[in-house]
C-alpha cells in the first residue's frame, strides 16, 4: 500500500454553510479542516485516528457563498503513534478572482489499532526545505500548545 501523504477536497461554498453575516461560519471551516486532515491522517497510517488538538487556527479571510473552497492536508511530522497535519484553506469566486489563503493550522493526530490503543505510524521524513520549515513549524506548535495546556492545569488544580 502507498502511502498517502496529502489530501485535497475542492467544493462550493453553498448558503446553508454561512452565518448571519453572510459569511461561511467558521464552525462549518473547522469541521471541513477535521474531515479533509482525517482522511490525510488515516491515508497515511491505513489505521484509524482521533484528534487530539488543533492548534493555531486563524480565519485571516472570510469564505463567501459561491466561493470555492480548497483545503490541502499533510502530514508535515510523524512521532511514534502521532501525526502532524498541516491544512491550509484557500478559497476564490469561480468566475474570476484570486485564491487566497483563508487560514491554516496544524491538527495532531494518534493512530489506533483494532482494539483501540496506539498504533505505530509510518515515519516520515522531510526531504526539501519547505518540509524541514513545515515540520518544525509543526513541532513548535506542539510544544507551545502542551505548554500553555499545562499552565492551565498547573492554575485550575488547585482551585477545587
Amino acid at each position: 500500500m502507498a502511502l498517502q501523504r496529502q489530501v485535497e477536497f475542492r467544493f462550493l461554498a453553498e448558503p446553508t454553510h454561512v452565518n448571519f453575516g453572510g459569511k461561511v461560519h467558521g464552525g462549518m471551516v473547522m469541521k471541513w479542516i477535521d474531515q479533509v486532515a482525517y482522511a490525510c491522517a488515516a491515508g497515511w497510517s491505513g489505521l484509524y485516528c482521533v484528534t487530539v488538538s488543533v492548534g493555531t487556527i486563524r480565519f485571516r479571510h472570510p469564505i463567501l457563498v459561491g466561493h470555492q473552497v480548497e483545503l490541502v492536508a499533510r502530514v508535515v511530522q510523524t512521532g511514534t503513534t502521532s501525526m502532524q497535519v498541516l491544512v491550509q484553506v484557500s478559497s476564490f469566486d469561480s468566475k474570476g478572482g484570486a485564491k487566497q489563503e483563508t487560514n491554516h493550522c496544524i491538527i495532531s493526530f494518534v493512530a489506533l489499532d483494532a482494539q483501540g490503543q496506539p498504533a505505530r505510524v509510518p515515519a516520515w521524513v522531510p526531504q526539501t526545505d519547505e518540509d524541514r520549515f513545515l515540520e518544525a513549524y509543526a513541532r513548535k506548535t506542539k510544544a507551545f500548545s502542551q505548554e500553555v495546556e499545562q499552565d492551565m492545569l498547573d492554575f485550575y488544580s488547585g482551585r477545587d
